[in-house]
């Protein structure tokens, strides 16, 4: 089963299916990925494969041969992270016979996260690159994003209410929640009101997953899923696009 990919949000269109219909698609640039850990049971409490995405360069050092880059945008922890660096740490380690963990020799990557595949056999090994043909033959998927971030906004707008009476008699609390001393704990004894109660305050920016999305076509040798309808986030946001259960 495939492990899943990350990517980046490219934009929306629309392509004709083979009756003539319209399909409003998603583009999304999945992958070239590259294996950094792979978690194990013994080792680390669970199962998981590790990815990354998108080299973490300036533009000066993606123009240069890789043997004459600076790397000064990633610094050393995340350097170390894909590369063996020269440190007591590794030489004590080394002196006392234990084995190094494999590195994925690449560049540091901007977008590093796992797939927990706890119970999968999953044919992967450290510094292997996954691409778009891993979703070959996949009919649906399901993409997590990050939504837009639209700051603090009251209750109409973060979650859809209807709002008061447009009477005459209404005085401007037109836009207002309302009473939410009902909504007390202990039936308005205490001065708290419950966790999870609708009201104003941070709307977007948060985890989002779309799920079962119809993946209309894989373009392998340009690294780009087209997917039936929107998914979370703004063009350019990255993704994580794992096959639907």
């Amino acid at each position: 089963m495939p492990v899943g990919l990350l990517g980046k949000k490219v934009g929306m269109t629309q392509i004709y299916g083979e009756g003539g219909e319209i399909f409003p698609v998603t583009v999304i640039e999945a992958g070239p990925c590259a294996v950094l850990q792979i978690k194990s049971a013994d080792r680390d409490g669970y199962q998981a494969v590790q990815l990354g995405f998108e080299d973490k360069l300036s533009q000066k050092d993606l123009e240069r041969e890789p043997e004459q880059r600076n790397r000064q945008r990633a610094n050393r922890a995340e350097r170390g992270h894909v590369a063996s660096l020269k440190s007591k740490r590794q030489k004590r380690l080394a002196e006392a016979g234990l084995d190094a963990l494999p590195k994925a020799n690449c560049e540091p990557k901007r977008f590093v996260r796992e797939f927990r595949v706890d119970g999968e056999q999953v044919s992967v090994e450290v510094g292997q690159v996954l691409n778009a043909s891993l979703f070959d033959g996949i009919d649906a998927v399901d993409v997590i994003g990050t939504s837009k971030g639209h700051g603090t906004t009251g209750a109409m707008k973060r979650h859809n209410f209807a709002g008061q009476g447009n009477a005459h008699g209404t005085k401007k609390v037109h836009r207002r929640v309302g009473g939410i001393g009902a909504n007390a704990m202990n039936r308005g004894t205490s001065g708290m009101i419950k966790k999870g109660k609708r009201m104003a305050g941070q709307h977007g920016n948060a985890r989002s997953t779309v799920r079962n999305l119809k993946l209309i076509k894989v373009d392998t040798e340009n690294n780009m899923l087209l997917v039936n309808g929107a998914i979370p986030g703004p063009n350019g946001g990255y993704v994580i696009i794992r096959v639907a259960k």
